[in-house]
């Protein structure tokens, strides 16, 4: 008999590629996890890992068993989160997921909140790309997750929660005025800093650049000749604060992110640029409600 626990670590194997980590993830020793997977090759009559010193590769036939796997795991995850939901809202265990560029201006806010109104409630946090927390929605490794729609995934819902305009960041000796209204065509993108490949506010900024001669697709090459690429707006910004180029920022990160006073920020023209923030989640889950709470809260926090 397949169980949920073989499906588990045989998924955890799968996105860690290797024996001891997926074990760790798992909270479980070596020997146990790989016991466990070769009781499930021995039910299924199948081979389902290809063992290598210091390597682990799925076959054929295990990545179709994952996958399906990964589905059996999020309708069992349903289905106690079902049972959890006819009790009362956001109790127990709830997996978020969120953007970088959302992250580390939204959570401080949100948490207090949270923490007080549902005392019940135990969240896990998770902060990384959109892609990557898609994927970790459709496979049930986590409930619900935050970031910039419009998403078109058929088997996930979205709910919008709020706008987030963009500002222009410039060095402080910039010779405009910060109430000063800016259009596309004034951004020199000679020297814009923009966030490393995989942001999805990297890909916004440089739809709104669209129109401007000579985008740059990677990274930045400001006027010194300098190539730049950053995993995080804090380390934009401290390029920006110390004249080495500007960026596009969202509203929720500029107070946080001003930082000493070198940098200042120039408003854009209507209609402003700017990103959607939402929640997604699989369109399969009994949680809807709790998705409904945690969106109150997200807005009431942020007035």
């Amino acid at each position: 008999m397949i169980t949920l626990r073989q499906l588990k670590y045989l998924s955890a194997l799968a996105r860690h590629g290797h024996f001891g980590r997926a074990a760790e993830d798992c909270a479980v020793t070596q020997p146990a996890l790989s016991m466990q997977i070769r009781d499930l090759e021995k039910t299924l009559g199948l081979a389902l890992v290809e063992r290598r010193p210091g390597d682990v590769t799925l076959t054929e036939a295990g990545v179709e068993i994952v996958r399906r796997g990964d589905e059996v795991l999020a309708k069992s995850r349903d289905l106690m989160d079902f049972a959890r939901q006819q009790a009362k809202p956001l109790a127990g265990r709830l997996s978020l997921g969120v953007i970088p560029s959302l992250a580390p201006y939204v959570l401080p806010k949100i948490l207090p909140r949270l923490q007080g109104r549902f005392p019940d409630l135990r969240l896990e946090l998770r902060e990384t790309q959109t892609r990557q927390l898609l994927d970790e929605v459709k496979s049930g490794a986590l409930d619900v997750a935050m970031l910039a729609l419009p998403i078109h995934e058929a088997d996930l819902a979205t709910m919008h929660l709020f706008n987030d305009e963009f500002l222009l960041a410039v060095p402080l000796d910039d010779a405009r005025s910060e109430g000063e209204r800016v259009v596309a065509h004034d951004i020199d993108q000679s020297r814009l800093i923009l966030l490393e490949d995989g942001h999805c506010l990297r890909d916004q900024a440089l739809a709104f650049c669209a129109t401007v001669p000579r985008a740059r697709s990677n990274g930045v090459t400001n006027s010194g000749g300098m190539t730049f690429g950053a995993s995080s707006l804090a380390t934009v910004m401290q390029m920006v604060a110390n004249g080495y180029g500007i960026t596009l920022i969202p509203q929720i990160a500029a107070d946080v992110e001003q930082r000493d006073g070198r940098v200042k920020f120039l408003r854009f023209d209507e209609p402003q640029p700017g990103r959607s923030i939402g929640l997604v989640y699989r369109r399969t889950s009994p949680r809807k409600q709790d998705f409904v709470a945690l969106g109150e809260v997200v807005k009431e926090s942020l007035v």
